[in-house]
């Protein structure tokens, strides 16, 4: 594989306050950093409107909840770089938790060993999506939707539909519970697979050669990119977040039943989907996603504490999922302009700078 040394952002139109003027500045920021403004702007009403909003107790409660969908939404993200949806992040924690409390309870596996187990079979899973996606040519929805209920279905069988319960080692359970200066480990878990994945994507050929395969797949691969690899390689690294999310899972409630799974399936696609809107319009990225989860997350518990019915959270995921798939293809029609505007002043400055031919009198 040949490496490439253009940057992510290089067709991306620089929008200067001096050149361009505030119009185009300040909007090139609130399409940038809307999102996150519309958070600080949530945070700020809700304390002001519900006292108990703005306590430690609603932090510790936001970050232990939707920390497992925040890592699911990163898991998301990986496989739509290269173009592809892997709905799997709701089906595959269904087995995955229920293995990593069955192989402890049942066969007698270590806890470390239960880990290990449950993320290389995830990762042999993600193996076999990946196949289906990119050998098979199989389009991504059908395959992880076929798959995946393949999987519920073996969850529900090795299952018995029946929870399954037993005694978990203190270690495992401090998998989840721990807490670090009063904040939840997950949180940390987050924190360090998103600075991962953001350094692998936006500051490495590995990175680069991802979202190109996802732009324009043809042309990556007559640019020497592996797009079977890179796809492929994709779902497994997806499919192992998952798994190791199904382990919090299962550390967290100590408890392995088939109904567990799929409440998380919508609002991570809706944070990876909304992440799209977001620090870089019309491309999903890491920190976009990290900022849709937290919309997500505050927006529910400001609605809970407002007294909100149980059918609000669903009810708000799904709307929020349509509004920011409409507004990912409005930045992603206004992206493919700002590059076809890129490319023609490109083209003019070099047409401009090229040396006049010479001519014979």
């Amino acid at each position: 594989m040949s490496k490439t040394s253009v940057k992510s952002t290089a067709l991306e139109q620089r929008v200067n306050l001096r050149e361009h003027g505030a119009g185009p500045w300040s909007m090139q920021i609130l399409t940038r950093y809307g999102l996150l403004l519309l958070c600080i702007v949530l945070v700020i009403f809700f304390s002001l409107t519900t006292p108990a909003f703005a306590s430690m107790l609603t932090l510790q409660a936001i970050l232990s909840s939707k920390s497992k969908i925040a890592l699911l939404a990163l898991a998301a993200t990986i496989p739509m770089i290269v173009g592809k949806i892997d709905l799997n992040v709701g089906f595959g924690i269904v087995l995955w938790h229920i293995l990593a409390i069955t192989l402890q309870v049942q066969y007698g596996f270590s806890w470390e060993f239960a880990v290990l187990t449950v993320l290389v079979l995830s990762a042999l899973y993600g193996l076999l999506n990946g196949i289906l996606v990119a050998l098979a040519d199989i389009d991504s929805f059908v395959a992880t939707l076929g798959s995946g209920t393949v999987i519920y279905a073996i969850a529900l069988w090795h299952s018995g539909g029946r929870q399954i319960v037993g005694d978990l080692p203190d270690a495992f359970t401090a998998i989840h519970h721990t807490e670090i200066a009063g904040i939840p480990i997950v949180a940390f878990y987050v924190l360090l697979v998103a600075v991962v994945l953001w350094l692998v994507t936006e500051h490495t050929p590995l990175g680069r050669c991802m979202y190109a395969v996802g732009g324009n797949p043809a042309a990556a691969r007559l640019n020497g990119i592996s797009v079977t690899r890179y796809t492929i390689g994709a779902f497994i690294a997806s499919s192992v977040l998952t798994g190791f999310t199904g382990v919090l899972i299962a550390s967290e409630q100590g408890v392995g039943q088939a109904s567990v799974g799929m409440d998380y399936l919508l609002p991570a696609l809706v944070g990876a989907f909304l992440g799209s809107t977001t620090i870089r319009p019309g491309r999903v990225n890491v920190w976009g996603t990290v900022v849709g989860i937290t919309v997500l997350a505050i927006g529910i518990a400001g609605i809970q504490q407002f007294g909100g019915d149980f059918w609000v959270e669903p009810l708000f995921n799904g709307v929020t999922l349509l509004l920011s798939i409409t507004i990912a293809g409005y930045a992603q029609r206004r992206r493919l302009l700002n590059q076809k505007a890129v490319q023609r002043s490109q083209a003019v400055i070099k047409k401009e700078s090229s040396p006049a031919p010479k001519t014979d009198i």
